[in-house]
């Protein structure tokens, strides 16, 4: 086998070892830091794809590979996070003398799971997606402290982040949307028409506006846009 063919895993793998980087970030409370591994691990599971296009490199062994790697980087990654961000509140449930609070965090790695193994086997996502990405999920949780580090502490905004009911209701709806048969838009470009790409370009002009302007703070908005917009159109 020649050495292109191994191109698009080697790109997966550092996509997985972002992930774990995240997590272990996050284990010695450098949260914001985990975040920035999480955007940097989706960076690389979109090059894998390109990669494995571009060389007719694609494999089965690749596809498992890279739902394995999602898994880590976008289910169980921003999972910890989420757990950080309740360990942090005053609510604790003693158990063993731990609390055990923060662990309601990782049903959205189960779910991530759960919605990775049914596309592996499901022949109706080839263009779009049932059920909501969970790269988008975790790009999503991993946004939340980059923007909590640009807003001031005790503002209205700041307070509503790390309430525990909207952290637990993130954790609820999105584990729900990524199980569900809600139907999403893909971000796989197969050519730069602007009529067939319409909603894709609709959400990449949406984000850097968003973005130039609030920095940061655009983040979480950027993806409950795409959220919104599948929704709409595909009603």
């Amino acid at each position: 086998m020649s050495i292109k063919k191994h191109i698009p895993n080697t790109i997966t793998c550092l996509n997985l070892i972002s992930g774990c980087i995240s997590i272990y970030f996050t284990c010695h409370n450098h949260i914001i830091m985990a975040a920035e591994m999480i955007f940097l691990a989706a960076i690389f599971d979109f090059f894998d794809g390109f990669a494995a296009r571009l060389l007719n490199a694609k494999s089965p062994i690749g596809g498992e590979l890279d739902s394995l790697s999602d898994v880590v980087s976008f289910g169980v990654a921003p999972s910890f996070i989420v757990a950080s961000l309740l360990n942090n509140l005053d609510i604790k449930w003693q158990l063993f003398d731990i609390n055990i609070f923060p662990m309601l965090a990782f049903v959205l790695a189960a779910f991530a799971a759960v919605r990775l193994a049914k596309f592996n086997i499901d022949t109706r996502q080839s263009s779009s997606f049932l059920g909501l990405p969970v790269p988008a999920v975790g790009l999503f949780i991993a946004s939340l402290p980059l923007m909590l580090s640009q807003i001031e502490q005790g503002s209205t905004l700041y307070n509503i982040v790390l309430s525990p009911y909207f952290l637990l209701a993130a954790v609820v709806i999105f584990s729900w949307l990524m199980i569900s048969e809600v139907p999403f838009f893909s971000f796989k470009i197969k050519n730069l028409k602007f009529k067939e790409n319409i909603l894709r370009y609709f959400v990449v002009i949406f984000a850097i506006t968003a973005v130039v302007i609030l920095q940061w703070m655009a983040l979480p908005f950027v993806f409950l846009f795409y959220i919104l917009l599948s929704v709409i159109c595909y009603r």
